[in-house]
């Protein structure tokens, strides 16, 4: 099992590309803890890694509220002794966002907040228990196709906090290379979540991924979810700093 031994933290896992990871990184041998805001989905995660075998707690945390990340860390800790990978997996954008200036100056600070706040805040504590343990560990952000090319649809807000994201990445794997702490990013393109495709949905459109064996324009959950459990092992241990693009090309080919 690649991920034997491993604690994994991983937030926003009660649904989603969360679900999905904490499923695999616990088929991987990984003891997974569930952050998750809404009880029922992290206890639906905790209830689904436990029918397939695995171990995993949910654990209630906003990850924007230092005390809540804190003590989700604490229990984390407690629970299995310490902590090898942090997957800030939480955030995402609403359709609220939109052009600079169209744009709420609220949806502004609600989308940093989430997206690139609660990935310092985590980071912040799971380093801090990855130093107390010693030995290394691996810290997965999420960033975005978004913050990598611009939306025609105007997502400021996220575009600008996903690209936050990377340069924190960035910053943390300089900042903890010699303690063996790998930081890295993915850049997960259109995935069909169940939020994504209500929100395309919403908007009268429609997903059309092509027959046959071309690339999928829209990736599964489990498509960034694989790649993660990479980045958590030690099959990826020569790899800091950078950030992995999911997206089938998306910011790659111009289509």
């Amino acid at each position: 099992m690649r991920l034997a031994g491993k604690v994994a933290i991983i937030t926003g896992a009660g649904s989603g590309i969360g679900r999905s990871a904490a499923l695999r990184f616990s088929a991987e041998g990984a003891r997974v803890v569930i952050a998750e805001l809404v009880p029922e989905h992290g206890k639906e995660t905790e209830r689904l890694v436990r029918e397939a075998g695995g171990e995993g707690q949910f654990v209630e945390c906003d990850v924007t509220d230092e005390s809540s990340v804190e003590a989700m860390v604490d229990v984390a800790r407690a629970t299995y002794g310490g902590v090898h990978v942090v997957y800030n997996n939480a955030g995402g954008s609403r359709d609220e966002d939109g052009a600079v200036h169209e744009v709420d100056v609220n949806e502004w600070w609600r989308t940093v907040r989430v997206d690139l706040y609660g990935t310092f805040l985590v980071s912040r504590h799971g380093v801090r228990a990855m130093l107390a343990r010693g030995g290394g560990g691996s810290v997965i952000n999420t960033t975005s196709a978004a913050a990598l090319l611009g939306l025609a649809t105007g997502r400021s807000c996220y575009s600008a906090a996903k690209a936050g994201v990377i340069g924190l990445t960035k910053a943390m794997a300089a900042s903890y290379a010699a303690s063996g702490i790998r930081v890295n990013a993915i850049a997960p393109g259109g995935t069909a979540t169940d939020r994504i495709l209500a929100g395309i949905a919403r908007r009268g459109g429609t997903v059309q991924n092509p027959e046959g064996p071309a690339i999928p324009t829209l990736g599964q959950p489990l498509d960034i979810a694989n790649a993660a459990v990479f980045l958590a092992s030690d099959e990826s241990r020569m790899i800091t700093g950078q950030v992995l693009s999911v997206d089938g090309g998306a910011t790659t080919i111009r289509r």
